[in-house]
């Protein structure tokens, strides 16, 4: 996704700026009101992530600009302002969705692909298929090639998560939060064990190789670009 900024806070703007980007989406970033408020009615983007307290112009005025401009850019305010009171302002001055801060990087990621989504009417999909590789949900069944690949629980919710992501670059911190509900860094190789014992399934008999690690970042399921 091509994605708009707008956060005044220096360090939470690195921080996601970095994530957002290791996760495989294109990110500018404005740090202030009138900055975004040009950057997002001269450019084109796939959602706007939009802080409520900015100087320069706050995020709903920047908001209301942009909605009397007839630019329907999906809005996600992200924001230390939680009330309920706060969060039906930023509803009702057209955001799409509202994410409290402090937050879940990987909730911020879901919500975003979920804009995404919503925006292009694509369905969830209970049968992912990658190359040869299908993950039926329904049959709870993982086949390569037309064979069975028998998966522990876990493995299980690990490859979901990574078909969901095909290729996508998914980070260490994501797994942690969305396969093991970690929100912390535990300081073990549990990711690392996981990803191997996957691997050997879903591809040490077969070929193309679809797991792939992406040095420094995370991981990638899809076939390798040339």
């Amino acid at each position: 996704m091509n994605i708009l900024l707008v956060e005044d806070d220096r360090e939470a703007a690195a921080y996601l700026v970095k994530g957002l980007t290791q996760s495989g989406h294109v990110v500018e970033h404005a740090d202030n009101g009138p900055d975004g408020l040009h950057l997002a009615l001269t450019g084109t983007y796939d959602a706007l992530i939009l802080d409520r307290m900015l100087p320069g112009l706050d995020g709903l005025s920047l908001l209301s600009a942009l909605r009397a401009a007839n630019n329907a850019t999906p809005v996600l305010f992200l924001s230390a302002l939680g009330e309920v009171d706060d969060r039906v302002a930023g509803l009702r001055a057209g955001g799409d969705d509202y994410l409290v801060k402090p937050y879940a990087f990987s909730e911020l990621v879901a919500r975003l692909e979920g804009l995404d989504r919503r925006v292009r009417q694509e369905p969830a999909n209970a049968r992912l298929q990658i190359a040869d590789l299908v993950f039926d949900r329904d049959r709870h069944r993982v086949t390569r090639a037309g064979r069975t690949i028998r998966l522990q629980p876990r493995e299980m919710r690990l490859l979901e998560y990574l078909m969901r992501n095909a290729g996508k670059v998914v980070t260490r911190t994501m797994l942690l939060e969305q396969v093991w509900d970690y929100h912390f860094d535990p300081q073990t190789n549990v990711i690392d064990v996981h990803i191997s014992r996957l691997r050997a399934k879903i591809d040490r008999d077969f070929t193309p190789s679809l797991l792939h690690t992406v040095r420094g970042a995370g991981y990638r399921l899809g076939i390798a670009e040339e």
